[in-house]
């Protein structure tokens, strides 16, 4: 989408050492057929265009369905709500609803929960943060302008046309349009969201296969599975209890103990011990996961040409060879691109396309931090977020490497936020001095969503604030082609537009990785490295 798409920012293992009261069970891991999981609070509401990171998505995965599921398996877009999807001209869509679909309040799911969830997430009065998503669609620009009062409720691309059915026209051709539907920006819902709002974001209703029964802030919020639900991906449990933890350490040896079912990360000290501690009760698969540093291009010392040789030298300085291996044991890959192996050759993966940017070259890197003029300040703080040990391992394991390749041993070093939710509150009030952490996790498995929603000019994840008129003007050109193939290739050419200016610098390939109790069975994860809560067995 131009200007943005919803941002699933990784906020990596959240785990907080609290006492894991469990619904029905006293303490100690979920009782019966309820499993308990780590996680973390999430930044937002939970609202479905409010909500651009994994924790809060965990949920509104959970508790909502939408026009497209993405398979767990392999990441496609399906039809979930949509029976079926129109076009002939890559511009104007006729959207066809199931029947038989409802709310767990029992309200039916219609044409028009669609389109007043859309309008809602795209009014600017409404300050959704995933409201860029809804760029494309015909009147964005008068619910949404880029200064001043909106001066319309509702999209004028948006119009119901029966009970079950309505139109989309948008600005210009998107041909992938529909395969961003599954992304719960685009989720439907009830009328009660409209009519009680303060009383829905105490208990969001939703159309998902679990209800949200309660939640504590800081402590947990328990999910029981919906027997109504009319899907086809029926909860194989009868819920889901999610333990806020602010140490992963904490979290995994709660699994250790007993006291925890599923961790959905494992620390990375813990990694070369997991397969033994847990007698292979453990899950590490490829997913659309990377790691990278962003800069604030809103400081202009960041922001000159000077720079870029700069972020070059930084990134030659970083040996991801050793970090990956002796780090992250087989969890981690060396970024070689800023997109995910996931996608493929065909997707728009391309190895090797930072080329020797992405490795270690120290003399190299010393030669080209001093014809940049040196690093702003005499120093880079790396910025993230210090609720998980993960995070400050590797940060430190960079900034040694960066120190012994510039020979300055005060050349970089870390600078931790205490939370998750306060280094995305930082980062959104672009108060960073220096390189931050930037996890990014796919939405879809499309090259566009790993390219426009961080680089493209205003985008909504585009916390650096970087932007480049080639760039824009190539994404632009890939979203306007039906040509699949086409397309991709105007976006791998838009990526090599980032790689010249080093726009960001690629650390890491990730793994989802996650260990669970003898409790639990047929645990899998996403391509998007989330838990399939709704296949996992108990007992």
């Amino acid at each position: 989408m131009r200007g943005g798409t919803r941002a699933r920012w990784a906020a990596g293992a959240m785990a907080a050492a609290l006492p894991l009261a469990a619904c029905g069970s006293g303490t100690g891991a979920a009782g019966g057929s309820v499993l308990s999981s780590s996680w973390g609070d999430p930044q937002n509401p939970l609202e479905p265009s409010n909500t651009n990171e994994v924790q809060g998505g965990k949920v509104l995965d959970m508790v909502f369905r939408g026009l497209k599921r993405y398979n767990p398996r392999t990441g496609r877009a399906e039809n979930m709500l949509a029976e079926r999807i129109d076009t002939t001209d890559s511009r104007n869509y006729t959207v066809t609803v199931k029947d038989g679909w409802r709310f767990s309040n029992g309200e039916p799911v219609t044409a028009r929960s669609f389109v007043d969830a859309w309008n809602y997430g795209a009014a600017l009065r409404n300050n959704q943060k995933n409201a860029y998503f809804f760029g494309y669609i015909e009147g964005y620009d008068k619910v949404h302008p880029d200064t001043g009062a909106q001066s319309a409720d509702t999209l004028s691309g948006l119009k119901v046309t029966g009970p079950r059915t309505f139109t989309v026209r948008l600005d210009q051709k998107f041909s992938t349009f529909p395969d961003t539907l599954g992304y719960v920006a685009f989720a439907p819902l009830p009328r009660a969201f409209f009519t009680d709002h303060a009383a829905w974001l105490d208990k969001p209703v939703g159309n998902g296969p679990y209800a949200i029964e309660s939640y504590t802030k800081g402590a947990q919020m328990y999910l029981r599975k919906w027997d109504g639900y009319p899907g086809p991906d029926k909860a194989l449990n009868d819920g889901v209890t999610l333990m806020v933890y602010t140490d992963s350490n904490t979290a995994y040896t709660d699994v250790l103990a007993g006291n925890l079912d599923l961790v959905d990360d494992i620390p990375a000290s813990q990694l070369k011990n997991v397969g033994s501690d847990l007698n292979g009760r453990y899950v590490n698969t490829p997913a659309g996961i990377i790691q990278t540093l962003a800069f604030p291009y809103y400081d202009k010392a960041w922001n000159t040409d000077g720079a870029r040789e700069v972020r070059t030298g930084l990134s030659m300085a970083i040996d991801r060879e050793q970090i990956t291996k002796t780090l992250f044991r087989g969890t981690r890959t060396p970024a070689t691109d800023w997109t995910s192996p996931v996608l493929g050759p065909a997707g728009g993966h391309q190895p090797g396309l930072c080329g020797k940017a992405c490795e270690y070259h120290p003399a190299e890197a010393r030669k080209l931090v001093r014809e940049g003029g040196g690093l702003p300040g005499g120093q880079v703080r790396i910025t993230y977020n210090a609720d998980t040990g993960s995070h400050k391992e590797w940060v430190d394991a960079v900034c040694n490497s960066i120190n012994n390749a510039l020979g300055n041993d005060r050349a970089c070093v870390g600078n931790p936020v205490g939370t998750f939710a306060d280094f995305r509150n930082q980062i959104s009030q672009h108060r960073m001095s220096g390189p931050f952490r930037a996890g990014w996790q796919m939405d879809y498995p499309l090259i566009q969503n790993f390219l426009q929603p961080l680089y493209y000019t205003n985008a909504s994840s585009n916390d650096g604030k970087w932007s480049d008129k080639h760039f824009d003007a190539l994404v632009d050109r890939a979203n306007a082609e039906t040509d699949k193939a086409t397309a991709i290739g105007l976006f791998q050419q838009a990526e090599r537009v980032v790689r010249d200016a080093m726009a960001a610098i690629p650390l890491w390939y990730q793994n989802g990785s996650a260990g669970y109790s003898d409790r639990l069975h047929d645990v899998a994860l996403n391509p998007f490295s989330v838990p399939v809560y709704d296949e996992i067995k108990v007992g």
